[in-house]
Formats: structure tokens, sequence, C-alpha cells
């Protein structure tokens, strides 16, 4: 399905669903309030976990795919049905992907023609962990009770087969894993897609990422993950770029957008969200969880001269800003050295609100800096106190009005993945 020829990608639609919200309004209006999604667990201790019940975060405890439907699906009786025949038994992965990815399939208003040879990626890997961990205890102890369909739910593929029978996107397809940096490096494969012709419509989903026992005792006992057992308030324990910061506080939540060629999205009438301007990748060149300054400034510089746009032009950088004491560090000297001192509110980190996504962070994070875009403001750093460089130039810890003309989202992950795009109003 191609128009032919190589051409400007636009987003036309958008898809949220977290705790903090899952509507685009709301989260619009949590955005500039500067409220937080992280909330202790109400979950039990699980075997082999943290002492304790599970650390706290912005997780989907209450998520109900039927209630999802029925509040979000009131007009269209026959998705709603559809969504639940086909999603109901899916992992929690596939299950958020789906209703993602319908709203921005909606927000978008395609039809089904131009669904039907649309490209699909999904982004991340290894996304059904907890899934899986519990399917493996199953099976300990009562083998006879693991259902045939583990075959098939524990697959991250098993996401694009949901997606795809739900909203009717049948062109090509795949899952795209960098972890951290999943759904930026989703967004900049789809944009090259519709760049390149190959697709005039691509769907891109990524699902939250839903972690089990084992990853989340790793991720607190390697220090990057933020103890947040006990803390009386765990949703200010998120201090991206705050002397006293202690690590990431996991988060779980879907995003979606629909990316367009310029040319497609006229032709229908769309309206364009934004222009996918430039992006940049670039590796450290060494395994590990350790970041690297050079390599972050590398793929920033790339973005923007992909771009053709200067530093001093871009109004606002949605952070990759995790609250961790090494990450933080290296990514304000990447910052610095490309954007330099002396600018004001220009860099926050929706981290603090969101908590830590992982491979959905990336896109979650693109989908506010639309709103941002759109709406004309820049969200607060609110519990960023003590800024670790005082020329860092960051938001305050209340929302900055103002246009946002030209944005950058920027997203690392481990094994030195670096990724950033350019966006255009």
């Amino acid at each position: 399905m191609s128009d032919g020829g190589p051409t400007e990608a636009v987003v036309t639609g958008a898809g949220v669903l977290h705790a903090l919200a899952d509507d685009l309004a709301g989260f619009a209006a949590a955005l500039r309030a500067g409220r937080s999604a992280v909330r202790p667990s109400s979950e039990p201790a699980e075997p082999g976990g943290p002492d304790g019940p599970p650390p706290a975060g912005a997780r989907l405890d209450g998520f109900s795919l039927p209630d999802w439907a029925a509040r979000r699906l009131p007009d269209d009786p026959g998705t709603a049905a559809r969504l639940r025949a086909v999603a109901g038994r899916a992992a929690l992965p596939a299950r958020t992907a789906a209703c993602a990815a319908l709203a921005a399939v909606r927000d978008a208003g395609l039809r089904a023609s131009d669904l039907d040879g649309a490209a699909l990626i999904v982004a991340g890997n290894n996304l059904a962990l907890d899934h899986q961990a519990q399917m493996a205890r199953t099976f300990t102890t009562r083998p006879g009770r693991l259902r045939p369909s583990y075959a098939l739910t524990h697959m991250d593929t098993d996401v694009v087969g949901v997606v795809s029978e739900v909203t009717g996107v049948r062109g090509e397809g795949w899952t795209t894993g960098a972890a951290s940096a999943s759904g930026t490096v989703a967004l900049i494969l789809g944009s090259r897609l519709v760049r390149s012709g190959d697709a005039s419509v691509c769907l891109v989903v990524a699902p939250a990422c839903d972690l089990s026992a084992a990853e989340l005792r790793a991720f607190r006992d390697s220090g990057a993950m933020a103890d947040t057992d006990g803390a009386a308030e765990p949703w200010r324990l998120c201090r991206p770029f705050d002397r006293r910061r202690k690590g990431f506080v996991y988060g779980q939540g879907a995003a979606a957008v629909v990316l367009e060629s310029a040319h497609h999205a006229g032709r229908r009438g769309a309206r364009a969200l934004a222009r996918v301007a430039g992006h940049g990748q670039r590796l450290d060149g060494r395994r590990g969880t350790a970041p690297d300054a050079l390599g972050q400034a590398a793929a920033l510089r790339a973005a923007l001269a992909h771009a053709g746009v200067g530093p001093e032009e871009v109004d606002y950088v949605n952070a990759h800003g995790t609250g961790s004491v090494a990450g933080d560090e290296a990514e304000a000297r990447a910052l610095l050295d490309v954007f330099g001192p002396g600018r004001r509110e220009l860099v926050n980190s929706t981290k603090p609100l969101l908590g830590h996504c992982l491979t959905s962070a990336g896109l979650l994070e693109l989908v506010a800096t639309l709103i941002q875009m759109r709406e004309g403001f820049r969200h607060g750093n609110p519990h960023t106190e003590q800024p670790l460089a005082q020329e860092l130039p960051l938001v305050g810890r209340s929302a900055a009005p103002g246009p946002v003309r030209v944005a950058l989202c920027h997203s690392v992950a481990f094994s030195g993945i670096n990724a950033s795009v350019v966006l255009r109003r």
C-alpha cells in the first residue's frame, strides 16, 4: 500500500493506556498538572521476589479489557466483541497493545481500506516475563493444568497477531527489540517504511512490559531500580537529574501511534499531529549497562542533522531521564554537550509521572511530547529539587507554557543503544 517514492512521515493518531490515564485528554491533563501514577503495590509478595510486597510503581493492577472496551468502544459493539474474543485470554502485553492500537486507529480516523495494506511494528522484546514465570510455576506444581495456548502466549509475536486481527492491519509486520529504547527505535523503523514509500500507513505499538519478581529483584539488587519498600511517598522517589536520585521506579503502560505519508494523510483529509523530521541511532560499541555520554550525544546530533535542525531551533527535549545515578549523569553531559548551557525550560522527563515503562517508555513519552506540542506547554520536573548541574536547562517543577514547534525525544538502553527522534509541529 504505497504512494511511491520518498515522502514525509506524519503522525495522525495516538493512543495510550496507563494508570495515569487511558485516553489522550486525561493524559494531557495529568501531564499539565504534574500528577504521578506511582503508588505502593497492592499485590502480595511473590516467591523469590524482594522481601515484602513488590516495589511501588505505576502499575496496571486494575486493568480490565472488558471494562476498557465498555468505556472506550460504546459506539462500536462489534469491535468491542472482537477485542474481547481475540485478546481476552492473551498475556498482558497483547491485551494492552490491542487497546492502545484501537485507540490510535480511531484517533486517526482510519478506514478498513486504509488498514488492509498498512504495516505493523510492535516495540519490545521479552514482553511477557511474568506470564512465563506464572506458567513455569503452574507446570512445576501441576503440569496437567498448563494451557496448550501457552505455546503461543509466551511469544512476543502473539502481540503482532492479536493487534493485526483486532485492527485489520494486514501489511508487513514484526517485533523490534531495543530494550528501553524499543519504542523509539520502532518509531524510527516505521518512519523509514513510510518515507521510503514501502507503506503509506504504519501502526507502531508498544505493549506494556510485564516483569516477574526475578527481574524486579535483579533490577533492585543491581542498584538500577530505587528501593521503594516502606517509602512514605513512593511517587517522589523518581527524581531525574536530581542530586538525590536513587534509581528508576517501575511503570507499566502501552502506547500506539499511526504514521502516514503526508500525501496519504492529505488525500483522506486527516490532520497531522506532527511530522517526523529526523532521527538518529548510535551504539556505544560495548556490552553492559553503563551509559556513555559520547554515544548519546552522537545519537542526538545524528537526529538533528537528519532533520536539518540546529540545536538552537529545538524548543523542547523529552529526555530519557530515569533517575538512575549513572544514567542521569551521562545524559546530562550529553545534553549539555549538544545544546549547551544558558537555555531555559528546555528539558523534562516524563518518568516521574509514568514510572519507567521499559520497552514502551519511548513511545509513551513520544505521545506525551505530541500532546505538549499540540497544547503549548512543557510539563514540570516535579521532584527535581536539587539539579545535578545548575547549567542544565531543565523545566522547573511546574508546567511551563509556550509554543513547542520543534521537539526531540531521546531514549537510552542497556547494551549501549541510543536513539533520538525530532518532531516538527
